[in-house]
């Protein structure tokens, strides 16, 4: 089987200070597994890049109350007050982005583009130091590509190659995840024999996946 691993073997190899794309919406698509193991091995100075921070006791929530994270690059922290008072005491720097922004970006680091060009956010706090391209006569924000040395991402399926597919709105920052991290590490529900999952159900091509969790003994 493809790069099998524990939780705990898989938290042991993402250093304190690393960067994370953690797969998810409220939750929803999170590596739940992959994130309590990095909690119970007291992981520091995470920079955890996502869609959210989930609630308290929920995905990358844990990560916040366990004090695991430095820096956040996300486009909400509304529903978890932690984050939002961290922010405030100075205990975490999170970066809000617009959610489309954000996946852009994530997407232009796998595809190895220099950058995205959006009007989202002139005019606005957004845009404060970055720079401003002008095409046919209208503005736009320059958004840098982001990369991370791990994607955790959560999938409904894997098979013994690493091929992945997912369910509902678990597709929805996992695939693009996968491209951008330097390290992928997938959390499946259930591993099957290589056959099992369609060719055209595959969302996430087992090439791009370094290491498939697995449940200890």
């Amino acid at each position: 089987m493809k790069g099998a691993l524990t939780p705990a073997a898989a938290a042991e190899m993402i250093p304190d200070g690393a960067s994370l794309m953690i797969g998810g919406f409220m939750a929803v698509g999170t590596p739940e597994r992959m994130i309590d193991a990095l909690v119970a091995r007291g992981a520091r100075g995470l920079t955890v890049i996502g869609n959210d921070t989930a609630m308290p006791g929920k995905g990358i929530g844990k990560l916040i109350t366990a004090g695991a994270v430095a820096r956040v690059i996300t486009s909400h922290i509304g529903l978890n007050p932690e984050t939002q008072a961290k922010m405030i005491a100075g205990e975490i720097e999170v970066e809000l982005v617009p959610q489309g922004t954000l996946v852009e970006r994530i997407r232009a680091g796998g595809m190895g583009l220099g950058g995205v060009l959006t009007p989202t956010g002139l005019a606005t706090e957004v845009e404060d130091g970055k720079q401003i391209v002008e095409v046919d006569g209208n503005r736009f924000l320059l958004e840098k590509p982001l990369k991370a040395d791990f994607s955790l991402l959560a999938a409904w399926q894997a098979d013994y190659v690493g091929n992945l597919c997912y369910l509902l709105t678990a597709h929805n920052f996992n695939p693009v995840m996968a491209l951008a991290g330097r390290t992928v590490i997938a959390e499946p529900e259930s591993i099957v024999p290589v056959g099992v999952i369609a060719p055209d159900v595959v969302k996430t091509p087992g090439v791009l996946v370094d290491h498939l969790l697995i449940r200890a003994s």
